[in-house]
């Protein structure tokens, strides 16, 4: 497996991003979806992590969209087949060395309360739940998640 920054705007890459939103639109009403789509995770200021297997294929993705005072994690997604392998883990891990590297200190996410899987992930990763933070409403459906970085 190889991991590295990529432009979102490619098939494969495109596909995954599809198959995120597929997963998570039955989750919440529509008034509750955070994502951002390609336009946005290809702005100067997003690092966009594509994890790929030994033919090359994307099997998962994750972006940080780097602010002045922390980075937010957004569109963190591996194909179910390659669940279980440490792949988001493993791109985690690259997204957060990248943005460290970029001067970030902090990582803040918005994640939602349907998705357990995902919540346990970020806990075992060291992020800890706080107040809501930037431009997100008050929705009940949604957690946020902070950890500093080091």
């Amino acid at each position: 497996m190889q991991i590295s920054l990529e432009h979102p705007d490619q098939p494969d890459v495109i596909q995954l991003i599809d198959d995120l939103d597929a997963y998570q639109k039955p989750l919440y009403p529509p008034e509750s979806h955070y994502g951002i789509d390609i336009a946005a995770l290809s702005a100067a200021n997003v690092l966009f992590a594509v994890a790929r297997d030994d033919e090359g294929k994307a099997i998962g993705c994750g972006a940080i969209v780097m602010e002045p005072e922390f980075g937010e994690l957004k569109r963190m997604y591996v194909r179910p087949e390659n669940r279980g392998q440490g792949i988001a883990a493993k791109v985690l891990g690259f997204l957060e060395s990248e943005a460290m590297a970029r001067g970030c200190a902090m990582f803040r996410l918005e994640t939602g309360v349907s998705q357990p899987e995902a919540l346990s992930f970020y806990a075992r990763a060291g992020y800890a739940r706080r107040d809501r933070f930037g431009s997100y409403p008050d929705d009940p459906l949604s957690v946020f998640m902070q950890k500093d970085a080091g």
